[in-house]
């Protein structure tokens, strides 16, 4: 069985997938990330090209395999993101204050930089969902199972170039 491309492919394209719905959700649907949306992209961008330097390097197969595996461990990392900002949202636990707190008091000017400061969306808000699960929940469910996957192919027997 030749899972090392299955799994360079999975992580080239669960990415790129991920991304490209975020962008699209954000440009066509007019909803614009929270800081720890943003922190779920991050992860994913750096997968990105991980993966790419995997398919260049794809002639050693050890190498090549190595950065999959940093690929679907960064793809991991969005995933276990999107699972902590999804339970912020549904109220399970308290989200970061950077994220979801309004301003102190204080005096005007201080009022103000602090609103200034504020990420415009807010992080403990769901803006979408389908079936009760929000779009950092379906990023921490498809991601934390697409890393899962791409681990066990580098892990499993038979793992070829």
């Amino acid at each position: 069985m030749k899972s090392l491309p299955l799994a360079r492919a999975l992580a080239l394209i669960v990415p790129l997938a991920m991304l490209g719905g975020a962008y699209a959700f954000q440009f066509l649907g007019g909803l614009h990330p929270c800081e720890m949306c943003w922190w779920q992209r991050y992860a994913h961008m750096a997968a990105i090209p991980l993966a790419l330097i995997a398919y260049a390097l794809r002639g050693k197969a050890c190498v090549s395999a190595l950065f999959t595996g940093f690929a679907g461990l960064a793809i991991g990392l969005s995933g276990g993101i999107g699972l902590f900002h999804a339970g912020v949202e549904y109220g399970w636990w308290q989200g970061l204050t950077a994220c979801s707190i309004s301003p102190a008091g204080g005096n005007p000017a201080d009022i103000l930089n602090q609103i200034m400061a504020t990420p415009i969306t807010r992080c403990d808000v769901a803006p979408w969902s389908l079936f009760g699960i929000s779009m950092a929940g379906y990023n921490g469910l498809l991601s934390g199972v697409a890393a899962l996957l791409i681990l066990a192919l580098l892990i499993g027997k038979g793992s070829k170039a």
